[in-house]
């Protein structure tokens, strides 16, 4: 018996036929499930290659240039607008028992953590890159953000 055949008979048709529904629905590279000895992976068409550095444990808060604002931000309020540097989850809190990094009012120092993007089940803390006061946090935790998306606001 081909090790192939060992899998399929580990693994019920039903899931294989959910997991590749998955992969294309979410237009997902592969997955792969393992369960002990047992291990599936399904690719999809697209198949992304693979990262060429693991991601940094702190990553710095991009700043908006000094330019003209999109029409998004028009109505944020004066100050700088810390962007999202990945795309993933936005968390205020290193854990859910605990209290959130900043909230409005609070005053911040460059390098100090002020969020965390969750992407591919790993934490990456963002650090405030200038000096200030966070005027606006326009992300509700657990929310999706994507790349280069206004997260709050420091004056």
């Amino acid at each position: 018996m081909s090790e192939n055949e060992k899998i399929y008979n580990m693994v019920e048709l039903e899931t294989i036929e959910k997991l590749a529904d998955l992969v294309a629905k979410k237009e997902l590279g592969e997955i792969t499930i393992a369960d002990g000895e047992k291990r599936i992976c399904i690719k999809g068409k697209k198949c992304p290659p693979p990262p060429t550095m693991p991601a940094p444990a702190a990553v710095p808060a991009v700043a908006a240039p000094e330019t003209a604002p999109h029409p998004e931000e028009a109505a944020l309020p004066a100050g700088k607008v810390v962007k999202s540097p990945i795309v993933g989850t936005f968390y205020a809190a290193p854990s859910p028992d605990q209290p959130p990094f900043v909230q409005v009012g609070d005053t911040v120092k460059k390098g100090d953590v002020i969020l965390i993007i969750e992407s591919m089940k790993l934490m990456n803390e963002v650090t405030s890159d200038t000096d200030g006061v966070v005027k606006e946090i326009l992300v509700k935790n657990g929310e999706a953000v994507e790349y280069d998306q206004p997260l709050m606001v420091l004056g």
